[in-house]
């Protein structure tokens, strides 16, 4: 029933493939409009009207170097670096 279109991005004129399923996607949601911007620049649309997340820093409680976290540190309340967050995420596992 569909076929895979080739469409032209509006915003950096590269070509690209809406394809078959995407479409029967766009019908079943009712969308009237075919995309008119590629994947790549849909996405940095989308994360230019995010504001930038503030990073704060802090010393991991485990290893003792130093992290960057999303979130402002409590007093009292230890704070871990990734590398060994995922580890103590994998021990408790």
């Amino acid at each position: 029933m569909y076929e895979d279109k080739t469409l032209k991005c509006k915003e950096c004129g590269a070509d690209f493939v809406f394809t078959a399923g995407e479409q029967e996607f766009y019908a079943e949601k009712g969308f009237q409009n075919e995309p008119q911007r590629c994947r790549d620049c849909r996405n940095a649309r989308k994360n230019a009207a995010r504001p930038a997340r503030e990073r704060f820093t802090a010393i991991c409680a485990r290893c003792g170097a130093e992290a960057s976290v999303p979130f402002k540190p409590t007093e009292g309340r230890d704070v871990y670096c990734d590398e060994c967050f995922k580890k103590m995420k994998e021990e408790n596992e």
